[in-house]
């Protein structure tokens, strides 16, 4: 759906004329946007050079809350760094351009800042005519970590502790009517301090060779700052929950200065009211929707919201946002608990989107930047992306509602220490505040505690909290529980391994459903497009653009063929983009190549999608029964899979060969010693000896009752041309393989010689035929 134009045209031209010539000083500011430069950036994305100096990021940076009044602080301000206990500097002698970390090229600066640094920014503004009578706020998206704010050398508020929560401050008692000053402090002490820091790092600023799997910091102002006029009683945050099952949008206004005031709320599509009503501040309120239209990846269909402050028959304050009427949940679905979006089963196929910029570290260099990696998920044909430990700006979720792609999004990390209770307190405070900020959008279906055990504690309580702060989504209280120390709270709505490169097994239980919250990692050099050339690593490297696209279609293949059938219901590929000296990316971190092919993962990605709503009937192979399984590529297919010395191999057997020959290449059909869902096969001649993998090689060996034994000798069958696909229920993207008639472990995109991709997919079929030895 297109929002109405007025959403989009939001900027005041004369307060935005008169911002750009007050952006500093008065006489100094053009000869200080002369002087500034942005630093050369290590790495150019398509957007480096289309950042303008004086008006960055030009969009309302609050599209679930707009107002048509408002003035963007974005652009050159002065700037200092003093020590991380000093006071105000007497002078500002660099520039920077906000809201661009300052570790970053953009912002013009780049370079460490340390816990021993206290940054400075300084600039003025002359509050727009139209405004008079009424009160002005200044809003932060955000600012990493500690901020103290002045005004005219009054401080605004209290200091805000928080990088990833927006904040703001009514300044209107600390104008004074002509050309006024804006003081900010900044101190981030990254991994150093107990805050929520996500992958952050003090690290040297140039590319270097390490840093593994975390990244250059972000420290001080990374998202817009903005002046915007309101009444004295005025909206402050909009809730919109909807509720398909009485087709209303439950509405809350939440306000400042309010007394007496009701609240209104209108909801309309094309300009046509389809629901109104009214209810007091701060309560509930539900609006009906009559036959909602349901929000979905496939129809990412939006209604625009009108929300009022009423005093009679007076509006004091009014608000415009957005909604989608979409449902989440988990249920049983042919008995496998899965999570359902309005009520149906669809398969969650994502990738883990960290949301990091060579040039701007935290902060995309523009809007259509920020957009980007999204509509690449569409354009593979992904449905949901995870973003990982680190919150975006509102225009990212806004671009996530409006593209169709459903989101986990993740609470940022502390540092992997155990946090002592002062950081608890306020990590605790600033995940409350990131709910309540994203509440409202309806892309956002599952919150993500903690990852990995990385800072780690009272899981099962929080899961608890965040359910009841937000019944209305899934809770994940620990993504990764399977990896490096983590501890699983045991509750919340999905149960979440990670396995590289995987995809590997998780099991939904019988009150979770099972994700796999990362796998993958497979990577590919980009010769010219990498940060720190020849210091890239990845989980599994792969020496062309061909077998990257083979195998990375192979492992969504697997999940389609097998963990699907066993209650597999999400996954998420690490990863959209290569970032630093990651090099696991779909994209290079420039966003300048694109590795894979877009119409094969596309394909694969809708062919997984449409299996989980479209299930396929299962394969049944006829247990306790003896049977021979035939190879069906062409030329071979009077050969049966046997066991010779131990070994597998394929043999020409007929009605003359001899008697050992038949009844090695008879097998019966038992169900799977680790997965009953799945199979086993017990040789005819020589009972409790099974087929089984090991060391890639298929092998016949007495079954010695370890957990590693009955998962090696467990195989899930799918339908295949002409026969059916055996994969290795431990390795599920790996398949029962035979070449130069010796059996292996196949995988599909594979390095080894039997992983060769000519005749990969017959030669992985096999036909289920008659036993030889009855």
């Amino acid at each position: 759906m297109t929002r109405p134009r007025t959403a989009h045209r939001l900027t005041v031209v004369a307060a935005l004329l008169a911002l750009v010539a007050s952006a500093l000083p008065a006489g100094t500011a053009n000869a200080a946007m002369a002087a500034w430069t942005p630093k050369p950036s290590p790495m150019t994305t398509p957007w480096t050079n289309q950042v303008p100096v004086d008006n960055p990021l030009p969009e309302y940076p609050r599209p679930q809350l707009t107002r048509p009044d408002w003035a963007n602080l974005n652009g050159i301000w002065n700037f200092a760094v003093t020590g991380a206990n000093a006071g105000q500097p007497s002078s500002f002698t660099e520039q920077i351009r906000v809201p661009f970390p300052a570790e970053s090229a953009l912002s013009g600066i780049q370079r460490k800042v340390t816990q021993n640094d206290k940054l400075w920014y300084q600039r003025t503004f002359t509050v727009p005519a139209g405004w008079n009578g009424r009160r002005v706020q200044l809003n932060f998206g955000a600012s990493d970590w500690k901020t103290t704010v002045w005004v005219n050398g009054q401080q605004a508020g209290g200091v805000h502790n928080g990088g990833f929560d927006s904040f703001g401050f009514d300044i209107t008692p600390l104008l004074n009517g002509g050309t006024n000053s804006i003081v900010v402090s900044v101190f981030d002490p990254t991994e150093t301090g107990g805050q929520a820091v996500g992958k952050q790092r003090i690290r040297d600023v140039p590319p270097h060779s390490g840093g593994g799997i975390f990244y250059t910091a972000a420290s001080g102002i990374w998202q817009t700052v903005w002046l915007e006029p309101t009444a004295p009683a005025h909206i402050t945050r909009l809730d919109l929950v909807p509720n398909l099952g009485d087709n209303t949008l439950r509405a809350t206004v939440l306000g400042a200065g309010v007394s007496g005031q009701t609240a209104k709320v209108t909801v309309s599509t094309g300009g046509t009211t389809v629901g109104t009503a009214t209810g007091a501040v701060g309560s509930a309120i539900p609006v009906p929707v009559p036959n909602a239209h349901r929000w979905s990846p496939e129809d990412p269909f939006l209604y625009d919201v009108k929300a009022e402050l009423v005093s009679g028959e007076s509006t004091v304050d009014a608000v415009s946002s957005y909604a989608g009427m979409r449902s989440i949940g988990i249920a049983k679905v042919g008995n496998v608990l899965r999570p359902v979006l309005n009520g149906q089963f669809v398969f969650q196929t994502g990738t883990l989107d960290q949301g990091y910029w060579p040039d701007g570290i935290y902060t995309a260099p523009t809007d259509e930047a920020l957009k980007f990696d999204l509509q690449k998920h569409k354009d593979l044909g992904f449905n949901m992306v995870r973003k990982h430990i680190k919150v975006e700006p509102q225009r990212w979720f806004y671009w996530a509602d409006k593209l169709g792609l459903l989101v986990w999004q993740d609470m940022p990390a502390m540092d992997t220490r155990t946090p002592d209770g002062p950081a608890r307190v306020q990590w605790e405070a600033e995940y409350h505040a990131i709910i309540d900020q994203h509440r409202s959008s309806p892309s956002v279906v599952m919150w993500v505690n903690q990852n990995e055990g990385w800072g780690q504690y009272d899981q099962a309580r929080i899961a608890n909290e965040v359910k009841a702060a937000d019944p209305s989504r899934l809770v994940n209280n620990m993504s990764g529980v399977n990896c490096c120390g983590s501890v699983d709270g045991g509750n919340g709505d999905v149960i979440d391994n990670h396995v590289y490169v995987g995809p590997g097994n998780t099991a939904p239980t019988a009150t979770r459903a099972a994700v796999l919250g990362e796998f993958g990692g497979l990577g590919y050099k980009v010769p010219g497009h990498e940060w720190f050339p020849g210091g890239g690593f990845s989980y599994e490297n792969q020496t062309t653009v061909a077998r990257l696209n083979d195998r990375f279609v192979g492992l969504l293949d697997g999940i389609r063929t097998s963990q699907l059938r066993l209650g597999l219901s999400a996954s998420v590929y690490t990863e959209i983009t290569d970032v630093e000296n990651e090099v696991n990316g779909l994209l290079t971190y420039d966003r300048q190549v694109l590795k894979v092919d877009t119409n094969r993962v596309k394909a694969a990605n809708l062919a997984l999608i449409d299996a989980s709503r479209n299930p396929p009937p299962p394969v049944a192979l006829p247990l306790n029964q003896y049977r021979s399984l035939r190879v069906v590529t062409p030329g071979w297919t009077n050969r049966y899979l046997r066991h010779r010395d131990g070994l597998g191999f394929t043999e020409v057997v007929d009605g003359g060969s001899n008697a050992l020959l038949k009844a090695d290449a008879t097998w019966k059909v038992v169900p799977g010693l680790s997965n009953s869902a799945c199979y086993s096969f017990e040789s005819r001649n020589f009972p409790g000896g099974f087929l089984r993998h090991r060391d890639y090689r298929t092998r016949m060996e007495g079954n010695d009752g370890s957990a590693v034994f009955k998962a090696d000798a467990t195989f899930c069958a799918s339908q295949g041309n002409g026969g059916v696909r055996l994969a290795a229920a431990n390795f599920p993207e790996q398949y029962l393989r035979h070449i130069n008639s010796e059996v292996y472990l196949a995988t599909p995109g594979g390095s080894r010689a039997w992983d060769n991709p000519a005749t990969f997919t017959e030669d992985t079929t096999w036909s289920v035929d008659g036993p030889w030895a009855p």
